[in-house]
């Protein structure tokens, strides 16, 4: 049998001993490369908190009915953005919505043709909420029926002029959000309306 040396034992040292430190310089390259992951994953955390943050910053300046229509776009996956373009009201003045009906008067075919023009020409790839309101007339049932129609009398007119119904939907609010007060008759005109909100 082989005797064991005091030489030996310093060469085995030794050996343990350079195991060890390139144990310790595997392990230092392998937490650094966790910990740039890390760092760059936090990065992307903070952009998106970042990005998050602004968004809701837009949504605070929007009324509440075109927070909700954002709100439901984006539920749907409508939106690659999530953002607000433009809006178009057309209220009792401007269409003459008759008080019980949701006949297009010839003026708002004319803006409704002007603003299909519009879309068209600007080739975005938009999603279009059409909401219907009513004044405080009659009761709510009925009132919510009757903003729905007025919303769809604008779904399939804008429809006949190119836009794509799969880029619209319609939504009633009935009396629900009236924009004056329901105490007189210009108020009253001004609740009775249709409003286009374009989104992207």
């Amino acid at each position: 049998m082989r005797k064991f040396t005091p030489w030996m034992a310093i060469v085995a040292a030794g050996v343990v001993g350079l195991a060890g430190c390139a144990t310790k310089d595997f392990v230092r390259a392998e937490v650094g490369g966790v910990d740039s992951k890390v760092k760059a994953t936090q990065a992307q955390v903070d952009a998106q908190q970042g990005r998050l943050q602004g968004h809701d910053a837009r949504l605070g300046d929007l009324d509440k009915n075109t927070r909700e229509a954002l709100d439901r776009a984006q539920a749907a996956g409508k939106l690659a953005e999530g953002k607000f373009l433009y809006s178009m009201v057309l209220s009792d003045d401007s269409v003459k919505f008759p008080v019980n009906g949701s006949d297009l008067s010839a003026e708002a075919k004319t803006r409704l043709t002007d603003f299909a023009v519009k879309l068209k020409a600007e080739n975005k790839n938009v999603f279009i909420e059409i909401q219907g309101h009513t004044d405080a007339s009659g009761k709510p049932a009925k009132n919510q029926a009757l903003g729905a129609e007025r919303a769809e009398a604008v779904r399939r007119f804008l429809n006949q002029q190119g836009v794509a119904l799969n880029r619209m939907s319609t939504i009633s609010y009935g009396a629900d959000s009236p924009v004056a007060p329901n105490t007189t008759k210009e108020g009253k005109a001004q609740n009775r309306r249709v409003v286009v909100i374009v989104l992207n």
